[in-house]
């Protein structure tokens, strides 16, 4: 399945529990560079694909590119064919939201982050000055476009934060957390031989968190470091040329960085944006041993007491000394099971969902 960043994978493990528990999916997908998703048919009753606009003449649009670039009347035609519910996947896909046409049924909003302040640490963190003005610009424009939620029935948020958040403007929010491809919790026995980070280095907050890690800890000591991802930046594969205990591994795929994360001693994962809620930190606890964070990897997510939270760099040198020659306490893998299995289930997820598609059922 390649599911292999945040969002995608969230939404491919919600349609499996939904699949899973009775409900017909009919998915629809925008697609604008990456292949057909092979196996979605399987767990979906139908799959249609539509072109993404990907004309740069949308980025002059009052609405966010992000949102008028996922328009298709192709796709109106097939949704008015029934009276189904419709799930729309972020504020990304909510083009047709306030559409007249569909105005008596049942709506879902699933937000996977508050997507202004998402694109405004974007902005902030870019080095580029196109992309940097993109990212405020976009910024704006999904703050002022956000109203359209109101005329969701129901918003189900996946972090608690963005739920209260959102339920200070909105009615009928709900938070249910992220689905993610883990069934249980499984942790190597032994003791790792390297510290890892991983995240997709193209985007710029794992940029600068890799850059972080890099300059500010693992330069002040010698615990081996791999740093894997997509697409490192030119800056981040110079500063890590300087550190022959430092290493990318750059563009492999998702079972090699499963395997990664299995091995590594720990899964050393701090953010400088507190939106969401990191599915990389979800895939730690699961199958990592130790895992070290900062605080906003971790705000409001109830993971808190799963990880080591240093919030300064010489602290997380410190406990990234210290852990490294530390087994991993099995005992605490029940901890994990406990927790995990409370809020992270995708079975008990899917059935919240349901409550909401199906509010009658």
């Amino acid at each position: 399945m390649p599911a292999n960043y945040g969002g995608v994978i969230d939404i491919y493990y919600k349609i499996k529990a939904l699949h899973q528990q009775g409900v017909k999916v009919h998915l629809h997908c925008f697609e604008y560079g990456r292949a057909e998703a092979l196996g979605l048919e399987s767990i979906c009753e139908k799959v249609y694909y539509y072109k993404r606009k990907m004309n740069k003449q949308y980025l002059f649009n009052s609405l966010p590119f992000v949102v008028v670039t996922r328009s298709s009347e192709r796709m109106m035609d097939v949704l008015l064919r029934d009276k189904h519910p419709i799930l729309f996947e972020g504020l990304h896909c909510c083009f047709h939201l306030t559409d007249e046409r569909i105005k008596d049924r049942v709506k879902i909003v699933r937000t996977h982050n508050i997507e202004h302040d998402y694109y405004k640490n974007l902005e902030k963190v870019e080095k580029s000055l196109f992309r940097k003005l993109y990212f405020g610009m976009e910024a704006t424009k999904l703050k002022r476009f956000e109203k359209v939620i109101n005329k969701a029935s129901y918003v189900a948020a996946i972090s608690p934060a963005d739920a209260e958040e959102l339920s200070g403007r909105y009615k009928n929010v709900h938070h249910i957390m992220a689905f993610h491809p883990n069934e249980k919790v499984v942790i190597h026995e032994g003791i790792g031989t390297f510290c890892l980070y991983h995240g997709n280095l193209e985007v710029g907050e794992n940029n600068e968190a890799a850059m972080y890690l890099v300059n500010e800890v693992f330069s002040k000591i010698k615990t081996p470091l791999i740093i894997a991802g997509r697409k490192p930046s030119a800056a981040l594969i110079n500063a890590v040329a300087n550190h022959p205990h430092i290493s990318i591994k750059a563009n492999i795929n998702t079972s090699e960085i499963d395997e990664l994360i299995k091995e590594a001693q720990i899964n050393v994962l701090p953010t400088f944006q507190a939106t969401g809620i990191k599915l990389k930190l979800l895939v730690a606890l699961f199958k990592g041993r130790h895992c070290v964070v900062n605080a906003p990897m971790v705000a409001n997510t109830g993971l808190e007491d799963l990880c080591s939270i240093q919030n300064d760099p010489a602290a997380m040198a410190q406990e990234i000394t210290r852990l490294f020659s530390l087994p991993f306490d099995m005992n605490e893998m029940h901890t994990r099971e406990e927790i995990l299995s409370e809020h992270f289930s995708n079975t008990r997820n899917g059935k919240k969902l349901i409550e909401l598609i199906f509010p009658t059922a």
